[in-house]
């Protein structure tokens, strides 16, 4: 990781949070589609939360809270997803209700991208435009690049330089108009 730090064009002079080149040159284009998508349509949620199964008590609950109590607006399976109503369809709803999308890559969704779960295709449709920003979390660059090359191509945010916590102000500073 390099020491250098910088401001990104959308954090305000008020913010404490500092970014390394790399991680703004990877949001730089996340944050022109929310700027975008804010415009046309700006009854959005900020971010459609992508986790594996096993994650969503644990490490996907605590993201979730953290971006909750930074007030972004989140679909998350586990609060969105009600009894009766088909998974796919609520799914694709909050897609394309959300200006952008959070996937949460660690152990438990490294196993579960080769098997084509639900998870694969929230990904397959969030990596179609500069909507997605990875998470690493207990995990790594390389163990993603060896099961999805695709989504390892997207530099995001790493939990191993950032605790969850920074993670989550920083998503929540990028995703805020």
């Amino acid at each position: 990781m390099s020491n250098r730090t910088v401001k990104p064009r959308w954090s305000k002079s008020s913010s404490s949070l500092l970014y390394t080149p790399a991680q703004v040159q990877s949001l730089t284009p996340v944050r022109d589609v929310i700027e975008n998508r804010a415009a046309r349509q700006p009854d959005l949620r900020d971010v459609f939360l992508c986790h594996a199964w096993g994650d969503r008590k644990e490490a996907a609950k605590e993201l979730y809270d953290l971006l909750e109590a930074a007030d972004v607006k989140v679909w998350f399976s586990e609060k969105d997803l009600s009894l009766g109503v088909p998974m796919m369809r609520a799914i694709d709803k909050g897609l394309a209700n959300s200006r952008i999308g959070l996937v949460l890559v660690t152990p438990a969704m490294l196993e579960r991208l080769p098997k084509e779960s639900v998870a694969d295709k929230e990904l397959s449709t969030l990596l179609a435009g500069n909507q997605l920003i990875p998470i690493i979390h207990n995990t790594s660059y390389e163990a993603l690049r060896d099961v999805s090359p695709m989504l390892a191509s997207r530099s995001g945010l790493d939990t191993n330089e950032d605790s969850m916590k920074i993670v989550a102000e920083k998503i929540a500073e990028l995703v805020k108009i």
